[in-house]
């Protein structure tokens, strides 16, 4: 059976709020590719899950977060093993204070 995808509420809050910011400072069109580009990299998760990085921020919690990179942003995820699928929590955009990570709703 196929890995999963999923997107948390609050991963999907932070996408929309890059999608957003790059609509008012570059264009509707790089808002759009960006957002697209985002959302594909995390399907190479399905094959490989274990492909990101370690997120050290993050080694307290029990989730195990990794991170991929994508540009300018680290899309935050763990392995949900008894869902059979992939969590998206965050898409953290690195221009941000690193201490902000670990921030939550």
């Amino acid at each position: 059976m196929e890995i999963e995808i999923f997107w948390t509420d609050f991963a999907k809050k932070e996408l929309q709020k890059n999608f957003n910011y790059l609509k008012e400072n570059a264009s509707l069109r790089v808002a759009k590719n960006e957002t697209r580009k985002i959302v594909q990299e995390t399907n190479r998760l399905r094959k490989q899950p274990e492909i990101g990085r370690i997120e050290d921020l993050l080694v307290d919690r029990n989730q195990g977060f990794r991170y991929l990179v994508h540009q300018s942003y680290k899309i935050i995820y763990w392995m949900n093993e008894n869902a059979n699928q992939i969590e998206i929590v965050d898409i953290f955009d690195t221009h941000q204070n690193p201490i902000k990570i670990n921030r939550s709703e």
